[in-house]
């Protein structure tokens, strides 16, 4: 049985998600990042997460590349953030006043969590590649609240 894509895509959209811009540096140090709801824990010991990447990514081989990644879970009201690095993910840094973690990826500035992480796997994903990262250092605010993509649009946590 085929499935067609734009099918799978809406039926995918009833799946809340958080939305995340990932982050790393190029070869020459420039900051890049894409915004990403395909983000999940994989293990509490060894700490692991994961994200899948699509192979027509603009930086996809700068994220192979680097060998490390931050993830950075926005807040929601970072919406325009979100918006930003979806359209221009080369450049958005360039708006922002950005942190750099220790492994040296780019942060986001006030996100909800941040995970830095070095590239521990790379796995096959039909048109996506999975990039799992093992966790060196984390932070979170306990009391806000996340920016969330549902059925094709930003959504907020309900009350």
């Amino acid at each position: 049985m085929s499935i067609d894509p734009r099918a799978f895509r809406d039926a995918m959209g009833c799946f809340a998600s958080a939305v995340t811009v990932i982050s790393t540096t190029t070869e020459s140090g420039e900051a890049i990042g894409v915004t990403v709801n395909s983000f999940n824990s994989v293990s509490l010991e060894p700490p692991l997460v994961l994200f899948c990447l699509g192979r027509e990514a603009t930086n996809f081989d700068h994220f192979l590349a680097s060998g490390r990644f931050a993830v950075n879970i926005l807040r929601q009201d970072q919406d325009d953030i979100s918006s930003g690095f979806a359209s221009d993910g080369g450049n958005y840094f360039r708006n922002l006043d950005s942190g750099i973690s220790a492994l040296g990826n780019p942060l986001v500035p006030d996100t909800l969590a941040m995970f830095d992480c070095e590239l521990e796997a790379v796995h096959e994903g039909g048109d996506h590649v999975i990039l799992v990262g093992r966790v060196n250092e984390l932070r979170h605010d306990p009391e806000g609240d996340p920016l969330l993509y549902y059925r094709g649009r930003y959504s907020a946590v309900g009350t």
